[in-house]
């Protein structure tokens, strides 16, 4: 029988946005929609949904069919964003994009951004310690919220203007950066 608890739901969606952090991306949201024109938010919310469910039931077996620890896919997140953080700072662009396929949705927001290590890891704590159904019931309301974000990315940027969406940028991409240096010294043993 499946039994939801308010209380676990509550507490799983919380946890799930403090990690996923989408209003902290909205300057990097805004800077891919720049790049390419446009994001595609059902695309882009669909993947990460598909990506939280799959790690959710699959991902400490994924991890290990491929022979890698958890580590190190928590230090090849942080190269890329700590990348995405450079890119924001300096103004310049290490990732290129080919003008007719446009795959910002997927490559960085989906992912590692939307659903990066951080989130991954969170899922496999979050399955052992709260009933299954309640943590699908915290994916889905923070996808929606997730999706209603991307949706309104031009919205966002008018209000911002362009010298508010350039402070953000540069702000947010110190954050990053430092995100990235913490992920990396966190998973780097000698």
């Amino acid at each position: 029988m499946i039994s939801f608890s308010f209380k676990e739901i509550v507490s799983v969606s919380l946890i799930l946005f403090a990690i996923i952090d989408i209003l902290g991306s909205i300057p990097i949201i805004i800077q891919l929609r720049q790049r390419e024109g446009v994001i595609q938010s059902e695309k882009a919310t669909l993947v990460a949904g598909v990506l939280m469910i799959v790690f959710l039931f699959v991902g400490d077996g994924i991890l290990k069919l491929f022979g890698i620890d958890f580590a190190s896919f928590a230090i090849a997140g942080a190269i890329i964003i700590f990348l995405m953080g450079m890119e924001m700072v300096l103004g310049i662009h290490l990732f290129h994009s080919n003008p007719e396929v446009k795959t910002g949705s997927i490559v960085p927001l989906a992912f590692p951004l939307i659903v990066g290590a951080g989130t991954m890891t969170t899922l496999l704590s979050l399955r052992s310690a709260y009933a299954l159904p309640n943590v699908l019931v915290g994916i889905l309301l923070n996808l929606i919220f997730v999706y209603l974000v991307l949706k309104s990315s031009n919205w966002l940027e008018r209000k911002l203007g362009q010298n508010g969406t350039e402070v953000l940028r540069k702000v947010f991409g110190v954050i990053l950066l430092a995100i990235a240096i913490k992920l990396f010294k966190t998973n780097v043993t000698f």
